[in-house]
Protein backbone atom coordinates (compact mmCIF):
# COMPACT_ATOMS: atom_id res chain seq x y z
CA UNK A 1 0.00 0.00 0.00
CA UNK A 2 1.25 3.46 -0.75
CA UNK A 3 2.17 5.93 1.97
CA UNK A 4 0.01 8.79 1.85
CA UNK A 5 1.49 12.49 1.68
CA UNK A 6 1.29 14.03 4.74
CA UNK A 7 -1.71 16.46 4.96
CA UNK A 8 -0.35 19.32 7.37
CA UNK A 9 2.91 21.04 7.69
CA UNK A 10 5.41 19.98 10.40
CA UNK A 11 5.04 23.34 12.66
CA UNK A 12 1.62 24.14 12.01
CA UNK A 13 -0.07 23.46 15.66
CA UNK A 14 -3.17 22.43 16.44
CA UNK A 15 -5.95 22.79 19.20
CA UNK A 16 -6.70 19.88 20.48
CA UNK A 17 -10.21 19.59 18.70
CA UNK A 18 -9.03 20.75 15.53
CA UNK A 19 -7.06 18.17 15.67
CA UNK A 20 -9.12 15.36 16.50
CA UNK A 21 -11.85 16.91 13.53
CA UNK A 22 -8.98 17.22 11.45
CA UNK A 23 -8.19 12.89 12.01
CA UNK A 24 -12.05 12.17 11.77
CA UNK A 25 -12.57 13.81 8.88
CA UNK A 26 -9.33 12.29 7.24
CA UNK A 27 -10.51 8.55 8.47
CA UNK A 28 -14.24 9.04 7.60
CA UNK A 29 -12.94 11.07 3.73
CA UNK A 30 -10.45 7.61 3.34
CA UNK A 31 -12.93 4.73 4.68
CA UNK A 32 -16.44 5.56 3.25
CA UNK A 33 -17.10 2.12 3.25
CA UNK A 34 -15.23 -0.70 4.46
CA UNK A 35 -15.79 -4.55 4.63
CA UNK A 36 -14.19 -6.51 7.59
CA UNK A 37 -14.07 -9.87 8.75
CA UNK A 38 -13.60 -11.41 11.95
CA UNK A 39 -14.63 -12.51 15.40
CA UNK A 40 -17.34 -10.69 17.63
CA UNK A 41 -16.80 -10.26 21.50
CA UNK A 42 -17.88 -7.71 24.21
CA UNK A 43 -21.46 -7.61 22.87
CA UNK A 44 -23.71 -5.05 24.36
CA UNK A 45 -26.94 -3.86 24.20
CA UNK A 46 -27.42 -0.74 25.67
CA UNK A 47 -30.82 0.56 26.70
CA UNK A 48 -31.20 3.13 23.36
CA UNK A 49 -31.45 0.09 21.45
CA UNK A 50 -28.06 0.52 20.17
CA UNK A 51 -25.25 -2.47 20.04
CA UNK A 52 -21.84 -2.21 21.16
CA UNK A 53 -19.36 -4.47 20.35
CA UNK A 54 -15.72 -5.50 19.13
CA UNK A 55 -14.57 -7.28 16.28
CA UNK A 56 -11.39 -8.95 16.24
CA UNK A 57 -8.46 -11.26 14.80
CA UNK A 58 -5.31 -12.71 16.65
CA UNK A 59 -3.73 -9.52 15.95
CA UNK A 60 -5.82 -6.75 16.60
CA UNK A 61 -9.78 -5.65 17.48
CA UNK A 62 -11.89 -2.59 16.47
CA UNK A 63 -15.13 -1.54 18.19
CA UNK A 64 -18.23 -1.64 16.47
CA UNK A 65 -21.42 0.18 16.71
CA UNK A 66 -24.90 -1.10 15.46
CA UNK A 67 -27.27 1.91 15.70
CA UNK A 68 -30.81 1.27 16.80
CA UNK A 69 -32.95 -0.30 13.40
CA UNK A 70 -30.30 -1.35 11.64
CA UNK A 71 -31.73 -5.00 10.45
CA UNK A 72 -29.61 -7.70 12.00
CA UNK A 73 -31.09 -11.11 10.41
CA UNK A 74 -29.37 -13.36 12.99
CA UNK A 75 -28.52 -13.09 17.02
CA UNK A 76 -25.34 -11.98 17.56
CA UNK A 77 -23.17 -14.29 19.94
CA UNK A 78 -19.33 -14.05 21.19
CA UNK A 79 -17.02 -16.04 19.45
CA UNK A 80 -19.29 -16.17 15.85
CA UNK A 81 -17.52 -15.42 12.84
CA UNK A 82 -19.02 -12.28 11.06
CA UNK A 83 -18.28 -10.30 7.92
CA UNK A 84 -19.51 -6.28 9.09
CA UNK A 85 -20.09 -3.78 6.06
CA UNK A 86 -19.78 -0.08 7.53
CA UNK A 87 -17.53 2.91 7.33
CA UNK A 88 -14.65 4.04 9.49
CA UNK A 89 -15.29 6.83 12.00
CA UNK A 90 -13.46 8.46 15.07
CA UNK A 91 -14.68 9.19 18.49
CA UNK A 92 -12.82 12.15 19.68
CA UNK A 93 -14.08 12.16 23.29
CA UNK A 94 -12.32 8.83 23.59
CA UNK A 95 -9.79 9.21 21.04
CA UNK A 96 -10.41 6.09 19.58
CA UNK A 97 -11.78 4.45 16.19
CA UNK A 98 -14.89 2.57 15.60
CA UNK A 99 -16.54 1.08 12.61
CA UNK A 100 -20.15 2.40 12.27
CA UNK A 101 -22.24 -0.92 10.72
CA UNK A 102 -24.42 -1.10 8.59
CA UNK A 103 -25.28 -4.55 7.42
CA UNK A 104 -23.00 -7.39 8.89
CA UNK A 105 -23.71 -11.17 7.97
CA UNK A 106 -22.32 -14.57 9.26
CA UNK A 107 -19.30 -15.64 7.63
CA UNK A 108 -18.29 -18.72 6.28
CA UNK A 109 -20.91 -21.89 5.70
CA UNK A 110 -19.54 -23.63 9.17
CA UNK A 111 -20.56 -20.89 11.42
CA UNK A 112 -24.31 -20.55 9.56
CA UNK A 113 -24.72 -24.40 10.31
CA UNK A 114 -23.51 -24.39 13.98
CA UNK A 115 -26.11 -21.45 14.34
CA UNK A 116 -28.68 -23.17 12.88
CA UNK A 117 -28.16 -26.56 14.81
CA UNK A 118 -28.29 -24.09 18.44
CA UNK A 119 -31.73 -23.16 16.85
CA UNK A 120 -33.16 -26.30 15.76
CA UNK A 121 -32.21 -27.58 19.11
CA UNK A 122 -34.26 -24.38 21.04
CA UNK A 123 -37.35 -24.63 19.21
CA UNK A 124 -37.19 -28.82 19.21
CA UNK A 125 -37.24 -28.04 23.03
CA UNK A 126 -40.44 -26.23 22.67
CA UNK A 127 -42.49 -28.53 20.80
CA UNK A 128 -42.63 -26.59 17.48
CA UNK A 129 -41.26 -30.01 15.67
CA UNK A 130 -43.43 -32.91 17.39
CA UNK A 131 -45.06 -35.06 14.83
CA UNK A 132 -48.32 -35.05 17.01
CA UNK A 133 -48.80 -31.06 15.74
CA UNK A 134 -48.69 -32.15 12.31
CA UNK A 135 -52.30 -31.68 9.93
CA UNK A 136 -53.17 -33.86 7.59
CA UNK A 137 -53.42 -32.36 3.98
CA UNK A 138 -56.66 -31.98 2.22
CA UNK A 139 -57.51 -34.40 -0.38
CA UNK A 140 -58.62 -32.18 -3.19
CA UNK A 141 -58.32 -28.21 -1.87
CA UNK A 142 -60.49 -25.37 -3.41
CA UNK A 143 -58.06 -22.74 -3.14
CA UNK A 144 -54.22 -22.56 -2.15
CA UNK A 145 -52.61 -19.29 -1.14
CA UNK A 146 -49.23 -19.48 -1.84
CA UNK A 147 -46.35 -17.17 -0.35
CA UNK A 148 -43.43 -16.38 -1.91
CA UNK A 149 -42.06 -13.92 -4.61
CA UNK A 150 -44.40 -12.88 -7.47
CA UNK A 151 -41.61 -12.17 -9.98
CA UNK A 152 -39.49 -15.18 -9.06
CA UNK A 153 -39.20 -19.03 -11.01
CA UNK A 154 -41.19 -20.78 -7.84
CA UNK A 155 -44.33 -19.24 -8.13
CA UNK A 156 -44.66 -19.85 -11.87
CA UNK A 157 -43.48 -23.98 -11.59
CA UNK A 158 -45.98 -24.00 -9.17
CA UNK A 159 -48.62 -22.66 -11.48
CA UNK A 160 -47.55 -24.82 -13.92
CA UNK A 161 -47.86 -27.78 -12.24
CA UNK A 162 -51.07 -27.08 -10.49
CA UNK A 163 -52.83 -26.93 -14.21
CA UNK A 164 -50.95 -29.56 -15.28
CA UNK A 165 -52.10 -31.92 -12.33
CA UNK A 166 -55.58 -30.51 -11.43
CA UNK A 167 -56.35 -26.53 -11.62
CA UNK A 168 -57.27 -24.94 -8.38
CA UNK A 169 -58.19 -21.47 -7.43
CA UNK A 170 -54.32 -19.87 -6.60
CA UNK A 171 -54.36 -16.66 -4.20
CA UNK A 172 -50.63 -15.18 -4.21
CA UNK A 173 -49.30 -13.33 -1.32
CA UNK A 174 -45.79 -11.10 -2.28
CA UNK A 175 -43.01 -11.37 -0.17
CA UNK A 176 -39.35 -11.08 -0.74
CA UNK A 177 -37.44 -14.03 -0.12
CA UNK A 178 -33.82 -12.87 0.58
CA UNK A 179 -32.69 -9.99 2.35
CA UNK A 180 -33.38 -8.23 5.76
CA UNK A 181 -37.15 -8.52 5.61
CA UNK A 182 -37.86 -10.93 3.95
CA UNK A 183 -38.30 -13.14 6.99
CA UNK A 184 -40.88 -10.72 8.67
CA UNK A 185 -42.58 -10.74 4.98
CA UNK A 186 -42.90 -14.92 4.69
CA UNK A 187 -44.30 -14.36 8.44
CA UNK A 188 -46.86 -12.16 7.73
CA UNK A 189 -48.04 -14.01 4.90
CA UNK A 190 -48.88 -16.78 6.86
CA UNK A 191 -50.48 -14.79 9.34
CA UNK A 192 -52.51 -13.25 7.15
CA UNK A 193 -53.94 -16.68 5.20
CA UNK A 194 -54.92 -17.90 8.89
CA UNK A 195 -56.66 -14.36 9.54
CA UNK A 196 -58.10 -14.24 6.37
CA UNK A 197 -59.05 -18.12 6.17
CA UNK A 198 -59.71 -17.94 2.68
CA UNK A 199 -57.35 -20.73 1.23
CA UNK A 200 -57.48 -24.65 2.30
CA UNK A 201 -53.84 -25.18 1.79
CA UNK A 202 -51.06 -23.21 1.81
CA UNK A 203 -47.19 -23.15 -0.10
CA UNK A 204 -44.27 -21.02 1.26
CA UNK A 205 -41.65 -21.60 -1.45
CA UNK A 206 -38.11 -20.33 -2.81
CA UNK A 207 -36.26 -21.62 -5.74
CA UNK A 208 -32.56 -22.70 -4.92
CA UNK A 209 -29.59 -20.38 -3.71
CA UNK A 210 -26.98 -20.40 -1.39
CA UNK A 211 -27.08 -21.57 1.55
CA UNK A 212 -26.89 -17.51 3.42
CA UNK A 213 -30.08 -16.71 0.73
CA UNK A 214 -32.47 -19.57 2.35
CA UNK A 215 -31.53 -18.43 5.73
CA UNK A 216 -34.54 -16.12 6.27
CA UNK A 217 -36.81 -20.05 6.27
CA UNK A 218 -34.90 -20.87 9.14
CA UNK A 219 -35.82 -17.17 11.42
CA UNK A 220 -37.70 -17.90 14.20
CA UNK A 221 -40.35 -15.74 13.56
CA UNK A 222 -40.55 -17.95 10.55
CA UNK A 223 -40.70 -21.18 12.18
CA UNK A 224 -43.47 -20.02 14.94
CA UNK A 225 -45.61 -18.49 12.23
CA UNK A 226 -45.74 -21.96 10.46
CA UNK A 227 -46.18 -24.09 13.85
CA UNK A 228 -48.66 -21.96 15.04
CA UNK A 229 -50.75 -22.04 11.49
CA UNK A 230 -53.88 -23.79 11.58
CA UNK A 231 -54.11 -24.48 7.99
CA UNK A 232 -52.42 -26.80 6.88
CA UNK A 233 -48.82 -25.51 5.59
CA UNK A 234 -46.12 -27.05 2.97
CA UNK A 235 -42.78 -25.71 2.60
CA UNK A 236 -41.07 -26.25 -0.70
CA UNK A 237 -37.89 -24.00 -0.29
CA UNK A 238 -34.28 -24.82 -2.23
CA UNK A 239 -33.69 -27.96 -3.64
CA UNK A 240 -33.59 -31.35 -2.27
CA UNK A 241 -30.37 -31.50 -0.23
CA UNK A 242 -31.68 -28.06 1.30
CA UNK A 243 -33.34 -28.32 4.86
CA UNK A 244 -34.21 -24.74 6.49
CA UNK A 245 -36.03 -25.07 9.68
CA UNK A 246 -39.67 -24.01 8.23
CA UNK A 247 -39.01 -27.71 6.85
CA UNK A 248 -39.54 -28.94 10.67
CA UNK A 249 -42.46 -27.11 11.68
CA UNK A 250 -43.92 -27.51 8.20
CA UNK A 251 -46.94 -30.10 8.35
CA UNK A 252 -45.14 -31.44 4.79
CA UNK A 253 -41.49 -31.07 3.18
CA UNK A 254 -41.39 -30.62 -0.45
CA UNK A 255 -38.11 -31.08 -1.72
CA UNK A 256 -38.74 -27.88 -4.42
CA UNK A 257 -41.26 -25.69 -4.79
CA UNK A 258 -42.40 -28.06 -7.75
CA UNK A 259 -42.72 -30.96 -5.43
CA UNK A 260 -44.63 -28.36 -3.16
CA UNK A 261 -47.37 -28.58 -5.90
CA UNK A 262 -47.30 -31.88 -6.46
CA UNK A 263 -48.09 -32.99 -3.16
CA UNK A 264 -50.95 -30.10 -3.06
CA UNK A 265 -53.09 -31.68 -5.43
CA UNK A 266 -53.55 -35.10 -7.13
CA UNK A 267 -53.30 -35.52 -10.94
CA UNK A 268 -56.38 -36.15 -13.12
CA UNK A 269 -54.96 -39.33 -14.30
CA UNK A 270 -54.59 -40.31 -10.88
CA UNK A 271 -58.25 -38.97 -9.63
CA UNK A 272 -59.49 -41.31 -12.77
CA UNK A 273 -58.35 -43.81 -11.91
CA UNK A 274 -59.27 -43.51 -8.17
CA UNK A 275 -62.61 -43.52 -9.59
CA UNK A 276 -62.38 -46.57 -11.63
CA UNK A 277 -61.32 -47.95 -9.00
CA UNK A 278 -63.85 -47.49 -6.50
CA UNK A 279 -66.43 -47.67 -9.39
CA UNK A 280 -65.42 -51.59 -9.54
CA UNK A 281 -65.26 -51.88 -6.07
CA UNK A 282 -68.97 -51.13 -5.71
CA UNK A 283 -69.90 -53.24 -8.42
CA UNK A 284 -68.08 -55.92 -7.75
CA UNK A 285 -69.81 -55.68 -3.87
CA UNK A 286 -73.76 -54.89 -5.09
CA UNK A 287 -72.54 -58.15 -7.49
CA UNK A 288 -71.47 -60.67 -4.28
CA UNK A 289 -74.35 -59.57 -2.45
CA UNK A 290 -76.69 -59.82 -4.88
CA UNK A 291 -75.66 -63.67 -5.66
CA UNK A 292 -75.61 -64.07 -2.20
CA UNK A 293 -79.83 -62.74 -1.92
CA UNK A 294 -80.55 -64.91 -4.84
CA UNK A 295 -78.69 -68.10 -2.96
CA UNK A 296 -80.55 -67.82 0.18
CA UNK A 297 -83.93 -67.11 -2.38
CA UNK A 298 -83.14 -70.22 -4.26
CA UNK A 299 -82.54 -72.23 -0.55
CA UNK A 300 -86.41 -71.13 0.44
CA UNK A 301 -88.58 -74.28 0.54
CA UNK A 302 -92.27 -73.67 0.50
CA UNK A 303 -93.72 -76.17 2.75
CA UNK A 304 -97.83 -77.56 2.36
CA UNK A 305 -100.42 -76.19 4.95
CA UNK A 306 -100.99 -80.09 6.06
CA UNK A 307 -96.98 -80.49 6.97
CA UNK A 308 -96.80 -77.29 8.41
CA UNK A 309 -99.81 -78.42 10.52
CA UNK A 310 -98.04 -81.96 11.56
CA UNK A 311 -94.75 -80.24 12.71
CA UNK A 312 -96.49 -77.97 14.88
CA UNK A 313 -98.34 -80.88 16.56
CA UNK A 314 -95.03 -83.15 16.54
CA UNK A 315 -93.61 -79.78 18.79
CA UNK A 316 -96.81 -80.00 20.90
CA UNK A 317 -96.39 -83.83 21.49
CA UNK A 318 -92.60 -83.21 22.56
CA UNK A 319 -93.76 -79.88 24.77
CA UNK A 320 -96.57 -82.20 26.53
CA UNK A 321 -93.36 -85.39 27.10
CA UNK A 322 -91.02 -82.99 28.63
CA UNK A 323 -93.79 -81.43 30.95
CA UNK A 324 -95.11 -84.48 32.18
CA UNK A 325 -91.66 -85.29 33.10
CA UNK A 326 -91.18 -82.48 34.80
CA UNK A 327 -94.56 -82.74 36.44
CA UNK A 328 -93.83 -86.53 37.67
CA UNK A 329 -90.18 -85.50 39.10
CA UNK A 330 -91.54 -82.62 41.25
CA UNK A 331 -94.61 -84.62 42.45
CA UNK A 332 -92.14 -87.70 43.61
CA UNK A 333 -90.21 -85.08 45.31
CA UNK A 334 -92.63 -83.33 47.51
CA UNK A 335 -94.02 -87.24 48.05
CA UNK A 336 -90.35 -88.08 49.57
CA UNK A 337 -90.13 -84.50 51.59
CA UNK A 338 -93.86 -85.38 53.02
CA UNK A 339 -92.51 -88.59 53.99
CA UNK A 340 -89.97 -86.87 55.75
CA UNK A 341 -92.49 -84.39 57.76
CA UNK A 342 -94.57 -87.67 59.13
CA UNK A 343 -91.64 -89.54 60.84
CA UNK A 344 -90.47 -85.83 62.66
CA UNK A 345 -93.01 -86.52 65.86
CA UNK A 346 -90.90 -89.92 67.25
CA UNK A 347 -87.77 -87.70 66.30
CA UNK A 348 -88.99 -85.05 68.44
CA UNK A 349 -90.28 -87.31 71.02
CA UNK A 350 -86.85 -89.44 71.25
CA UNK A 351 -84.67 -85.72 71.66
CA UNK A 352 -87.28 -84.96 74.45
CA UNK A 353 -86.65 -88.17 76.50
CA UNK A 354 -82.98 -87.51 75.86
CA UNK A 355 -83.29 -83.92 77.19
CA UNK A 356 -84.97 -84.56 80.06
CA UNK A 357 -82.43 -87.10 80.71
CA UNK A 358 -79.74 -84.86 80.84
CA UNK A 359 -81.50 -82.79 82.65
CA UNK A 360 -82.09 -84.59 85.79
CA UNK A 361 -78.27 -86.06 85.79
CA UNK A 362 -77.55 -82.70 85.23
CA UNK A 363 -79.37 -81.86 88.72
CA UNK A 364 -78.41 -84.97 90.47
CA UNK A 365 -74.67 -83.87 89.60
CA UNK A 366 -75.53 -80.69 91.11
CA UNK A 367 -77.25 -81.41 94.37
CA UNK A 368 -74.13 -84.04 95.05
CA UNK A 369 -71.85 -80.72 94.54
CA UNK A 370 -73.81 -78.79 96.95
CA UNK A 371 -72.46 -76.97 99.64
CA UNK A 372 -75.55 -78.23 101.55
CA UNK A 373 -74.69 -81.93 101.92
CA UNK A 374 -71.54 -80.55 103.70
CA UNK A 375 -73.39 -78.64 106.26
CA UNK A 376 -76.49 -81.10 106.75
CA UNK A 377 -73.16 -83.66 108.21
CA UNK A 378 -73.01 -80.89 111.00
CA UNK A 379 -70.68 -78.43 109.65
CA UNK A 380 -71.17 -74.75 109.75
CA UNK A 381 -70.13 -71.41 107.58
CA UNK A 382 -69.11 -68.31 109.59
CA UNK A 383 -69.34 -64.93 107.10
CA UNK A 384 -68.61 -61.37 108.55
CA UNK A 385 -70.72 -58.35 107.71
CA UNK A 386 -69.81 -57.89 103.65
CA UNK A 387 -70.52 -61.58 103.74
CA UNK A 388 -66.81 -62.72 103.33
CA UNK A 389 -66.26 -66.13 104.82
CA UNK A 390 -64.40 -66.89 107.88
CA UNK A 391 -61.51 -69.75 107.93
CA UNK A 392 -59.57 -68.67 110.66
CA UNK A 393 -60.29 -67.65 114.65
CA UNK A 394 -58.08 -64.82 114.00
CA UNK A 395 -59.54 -63.63 111.47
CA UNK A 396 -63.36 -63.44 113.53
CA UNK A 397 -65.05 -60.01 113.71
CA UNK A 398 -68.50 -58.86 115.37
CA UNK A 399 -71.09 -58.72 113.95
CA UNK A 400 -71.04 -61.81 111.90
CA UNK A 401 -73.62 -64.84 110.67
CA UNK A 402 -73.31 -68.57 111.08
CA UNK A 403 -75.07 -70.49 108.34
CA UNK A 404 -75.94 -73.89 109.57
CA UNK A 405 -78.33 -76.92 107.36
CA UNK A 406 -81.09 -75.41 108.10
CA UNK A 407 -80.85 -71.57 108.84
CA UNK A 408 -78.64 -68.75 109.59
CA UNK A 409 -78.04 -66.63 113.19
CA UNK A 410 -76.42 -63.60 113.51
CA UNK A 411 -74.16 -63.02 116.32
Amino acid sequence: MQKPEPLVQPDTIFSVSDASALLKGVVETAFPRIKIRGELSQITRATSGHTYMTIKDANAAISVIIWRGTPVNFQLTDGLEVIITGRFTTYPARSNYQIIASEIEMAGVGAILKMLEERKRKLAAEGLFDQSRKKPLPRLPQRIGVVTSPTGAAFQDIQNRLRERFPVHVILYPATVQGTTAAAEVAAGIEYFNRANNVDLIIVARGGGALEDLLPFSEEIVVRAAAASHIPLISGVGHEPDWMLIDFAADFRAPTPTGAAEAAVPTKLALSQELENIAHRMISSFTTRLTHARARIDNITIKSPRQMLMEQSQRIDDITRTMDLIINTRINNARQKMEIVATMPNILQNKMNNLTQSVAHLGQMLSSLSYKNVLSRGYAIVRDKSNNIISRATDAKRPATIEFADGTISV
